[in-house]
């Protein structure tokens, strides 16, 4: 009995002593151990060396900007198309393909650093609230932004905004002395990715289908409806510059030209088994005849368009070979608001090519110069060029060969067009000099070039004016030289571009491309081969070599050149905000 008192007594005692000896030991362990290697067996190694940086490191570091600056390190040690984005620039990266954004429903460009609107969207926010093209906005909810030298980018992020949310701008006006205000309340504004349709040749509808967004389907059957009510009985689907975007929208677009139960396409990854997709049989335009246009920019989403078309035999690619991107990426949210895009899969073509162009991990350089080594190697001008890989051939549905390991090469191969590029044309175009006597033609006689009802009326008038040889001054004044020999050769194609973009300043898309695709050759071929009826391919093609499609097309004279296909577009396209 007394020892059991005892042990009551004494053994919280015990308990205390013991706890006190273990801090005792424990403490001088760390002393001695101070200064040398910790290991740290919680977690990963990339998490264990930020605790040790976040915790021993001499100087404070930003740990979050540390960790922001590494993620794309890692991403680029993968493939070419997994990428880091960022929470601040998510958003902005997904509008594109969402089929709108919040904003003030305007397309604006920089004028001698004033911010000159060029188009307000019908219905939109800011012409609702009485914005007029060519007002120019001096200030943005009461701070300046004329003459400052504003980065286009911020004026952007800056007019864009939460819907329903108010901008105040000060707009100044022709006639008008002092600033007028308006405050515009931001709304949803929507982004197109079908340029444009018309009826490009008698019975011939043209649909210019520049990415694959949310909303692709449903602007493409509005646009096939209303070349078919306007009389069209074949189309041409232009997908050059087309560089991809959601892999359903591709889909079903395919579906529409395709009867039931045709492989459309196929991806398979290490963690996602293979997914074959088939056509349900609704489409609308299964026996429609269609030709599709494609160049080195068409990658991705258009190349599973082009290659289901082709290897089901359904229509005529033509054009030059396309980008090769045959990697699908899933878009993955993080909790920061940033995302991820990895590569999860591959896609194969019906035939079961996939078209990827070769690619090293982590070097993401090559790749990069792939489009350039391509033109260097006179690939843009020469079907013999372009060596294919025998090791990956396969066949269409009717037996034609096709091969895999690097884009979809078209049926007809159409060389790009340099005729009029001269070193004038070039200097010209890169330099914006075009860009800004277009705009501030435009601006100068705004009443008159705003009176015509239609972009045809418009386009005679400026038939009629001296544009050349204002251009030439207005060049030669802004520091180039006027050089009469090379402005002989290029004349006619930049007197064509100028009325083009400045018929797009008041009819936008529907009056620019019928004028500035007007000597399109590729286009012509196309028109051609739909005359004819033969958009089919046939069982003569089926042992037609490369060399064969090659000497079969038909002479060019070559117009466009490397210098609009990568520059061009950039140096005129407006904002939209």
């Amino acid at each position: 009995m007394d020892k059991n008192k005892r042990l009551t007594v004494w053994l919280p005692v015990i308990i205390a002593l013991s706890v006190a000896l273990g801090i005792f030991i424990g403490n001088h362990y760390l002393a001695l151990t101070k200064g040398k290697r910790h290991i740290y067996s919680s977690g990963n190694k990339i998490n264990a060396i930020l605790d040790i940086i976040d915790e021993q490191y001499v100087d404070t570091v930003n740990m979050k900007k540390l960790v922001e600056d590494a993620i794309p390190k890692i991403f680029s040690e993968l493939d070419p198309h997994s990428v880091y984005i960022p929470a601040k620039d998510a958003q902005r990266v997904n509008e594109d393909l969402e089929g709108s954004f919040s904003g003030i429903g305007v397309s604006f460009n920089m004028q001698t650093d004033t911010i000159l609107v060029i188009n307000v969207i019908p219905g939109g926010p800011s012409e609702k609230a009485g914005l007029k093209p060519f007002d120019r906005i001096i200030s943005i909810n009461d701070s300046v932004y004329a003459g400052n030298h504003s980065d286009q980018e911020y004026i952007m992020k800056t007019l864009r905004g939460a819907k329903n949310s108010t901008v105040k701008l000060g707009v100044m006006r022709k006639g008008n002395p002092d600033l007028i205000y308006f405050d515009v309340t931001r709304g949803d504004v929507p982004v197109n990715s079908v340029d444009v349709a018309y009826e490009v040749s008698k019975g011939i509808g043209y649909i210019k289908v520049s990415k694959f967004g949310r909303t692709t389907y449903n602007e493409f059957i509005t646009a096939i409806a209303k070349l078919k009510q306007a009389g069209c009985t074949s189309f041409v689907i232009d997908l050059r510059g087309n560089t991809g975007g959601y892999m359903d929208a591709a889909i079903n677009l395919v579906n529409e030209f395709m009867p039931e139960g045709r492989l459309v396409v196929y991806t398979e990854g290490k963690a996602f088994p293979r997914n074959d997709i088939y056509t349900n049989g609704n489409g609308t335009c299964q026996n429609t005849p269609i030709v599709v246009l494609t160049d080195e920019f068409s990658a991705s989403a258009s190349e599973i368009f082009s290659g289901a078309i082709q290897d089901n035999d359904r229509g005529l690619i033509i054009g030059r070979r396309t980008f090769g991107k045959g990697l699908v990426q899933s878009p993955i949210q993080l909790s920061d608001g940033s995302e991820i895009r990895l590569t999860i899969a591959r896609y194969y073509t019906p035939s079961g090519r996939c078209i990827q162009k070769k690619y090293v991990l982590g070097n993401g350089g090559d790749y990069e110069q792939d489009i350039y080594n391509r033109l260097m190697h006179g690939e843009f001008d020469s079907a013999d060029s372009i060596k294919q890989d025998n090791l990956e051939k396969y066949e269409t549905v009717m037996g034609r060969p096709v091969y895999g390991g690097g884009g979809i090469m078209p049926d007809i191969f159409i060389p790009r067009d340099t005729s009029g590029i001269t070193s004038y044309f070039t200097n010209v175009v890169n330099s914006g000099v075009l860009n800004l006597f277009v705009l501030e033609y435009s601006d100068r006689n705004y009443d008159k070039l705003a009176s015509f009802a239609t972009y045809q009326e418009l386009l005679q008038y400026l038939q009629q004016q001296p544009l050349l040889y204002d251009f030439t001054n207005f060049a030669a004044q802004k520091g180039i030289k006027k050089r009469p020999t090379l402005i002989n050769i290029s004349g006619k194609l930049i007197e064509k571009q100028i009325q083009a973009y400045i018929v797009r300043n008041f009819f936008d898309e529907d009056g620019f491309y019928p004028i500035f695709q007007n000597d399109d050759v590729t286009l012509k071929r196309a028109i051609q081969i739909l005359n004819e009826g033969k958009s089919l391919p046939t069982l003569e093609d089926k042992n037609k070599t490369k060399d064969d499609i090659a000497q079969s097309q038909t002479a060019t004279s070559r117009r466009y050149g490397v210098v609009k296909e990568i520059i061009y577009e950039d140096c005129i396209a407006s904002n939209v905000c």
